[in-house]
């Protein structure tokens, strides 16, 4: 059985959400699955280290994927022809893009439609792309997996895809997210915080990730309690729109808002098990994996009651409405003065952690590409 995989997200330090789901998914199939021949389509040279085992051959075409004008040339004119030499059985795209330009059966991994519903929070082109050929991939894919009930559901009704055709794989989280001891985590917080308790969100500073809404809520937590809790902001400034920027400079607690950058894993990990609650109040998800990563930590979670992230909390974390700004200051208020309650969402959460693995995400993928080879 020969395997093509998309792997143009595999770039060493610069993983983040979907590329994470490939190489977490991957490394796992490829070991799975030792009968079978991947050839993973990179757009620049690999890394060894995601060069999984001896099943797995790198092929490289270009150019570098990564403006919508590459995009159409890499899917539409260098990924047929790689896939006309290789001659795979299927082709596994895990960030959805596929190739319109091919007769190969393609299994599609949508994570979720958020250009579809908040087109202004992309820049013009990329909407364009994504708006214009995500319908037509969607039709395309012999089948489509996808991280929640909700993506499901969403795929269906904005595409009219056959539910039939569409396989739930939902995320996990990496295994190095585990409690650390006390003192380990006092100077964690004397690294970043000088000592003080923290909130904190990661991941890209998006607009749909809510941050303006976040900013304000934090301000609003300050003024009302008197804590001097920091919040504590992990990602790169990719999206710092005029918005974002406006509820920051606006903060009269702005100093007490603290940025990291982009972490390392180990970092990330000792980050999250040392905060006294996580705030990932995105108003669209297709999942939400800091969600299952703050669990994994025995941290508390406020997220919100919209989209995935209620799907993936279920009854272990503070769900509150994203647009409401005194719900999410009303539910920090909650978290930071009362410890039964921390510790109420700290034991749910390590219970729900268990439902999301990297393990049973692979499995179902696998589970997804056979049922993609039986369609033939």
């Amino acid at each position: 059985m020969k395997i093509a995989v998309n792997t143009r997200l595999l770039i060493k330090n610069k993983l983040e959400g979907i590329g994470w789901f490939t190489y977490e998914t991957l490394r796992r199939l490829t070991e799975a699955m030792p009968e079978a021949q991947f050839y993973f389509l990179f757009d620049r040279d690999p890394h060894p280290d995601f060069l999984f085992g001896k099943n797995v051959t790198p092929v490289v075409i270009g150019p570098q994927a990564r403006h919508p004008f590459l995009f159409l040339a890499w899917f539409e004119y260098s990924v047929p022809r790689a896939l006309q030499r290789i001659r795979p059985d299927v082709f596994l795209s895990p960030d959805g893009y596929l190739s319109l330009r091919t007769s190969v059966p393609q299994l599609a991994v949508m994570h979720d439609l958020n250009f579809e519903h908040f087109p202004e929070d992309l820049p013009f082109l990329v909407r364009k792309y994504y708006r214009i050929f995500f319908p037509r991939f969607a039709a395309k894919a012999k089948r489509i997996a996808t991280v929640s009930e909700f993506s499901k559901g969403d795929i269906v009704d904005s595409y009219g895809i056959d539910p039939g055709r569409i396989d739930v794989v939902y995320n996990g989280a990496n295994e190095m997210f585990v409690p650390i001891a006390s003192a380990a985590a006092d100077e964690v917080r004397k690294q970043y915080t000088g000592g003080r308790p923290y909130f904190y969100f990661v991941g890209s500073l998006h607009p749909r990730k809510n941050l303006a809404r976040l900013f304000t809520a934090y301000g609003r937590f300050r003024e009302k309690t008197g804590e001097e809790t920091v919040l504590l902001i992990v990602g790169e400034k990719k999206w710092w729109t005029a918005e974002i920027r406006g509820a920051y400079e606006a903060n009269p607690f702005r100093e007490d808002i603290l940025f990291t950058g982009r972490l390392e894993p180990e970092d990330l990990c000792k980050v999250t098990a040392s905060a006294l609650a996580s705030v990932y109040v995105s108003y669209f998800e297709g999942f939400g994996i800091p969600i299952v990563e703050a669990f994994r930590c025995g941290v508390p979670v406020i997220t919100a009651a919209a989209t995935a992230t209620q799907e993936v909390a279920g009854d272990a974390a503070l769900c509150v409405d994203p647009f409401d700004t005194d719900a999410i200051a009303g539910a920090m208020e909650r978290v930071a003065g009362d410890a039964h309650l921390r510790d109420t969402l700290s034991r749910k959460g390590k219970e729900r952690a268990r439902e999301f693995t990297w393990d049973k995400t692979a499995a179902r993928l696998k589970s997804s590409l056979l049922r993609t080879l039986g369609d033939n």
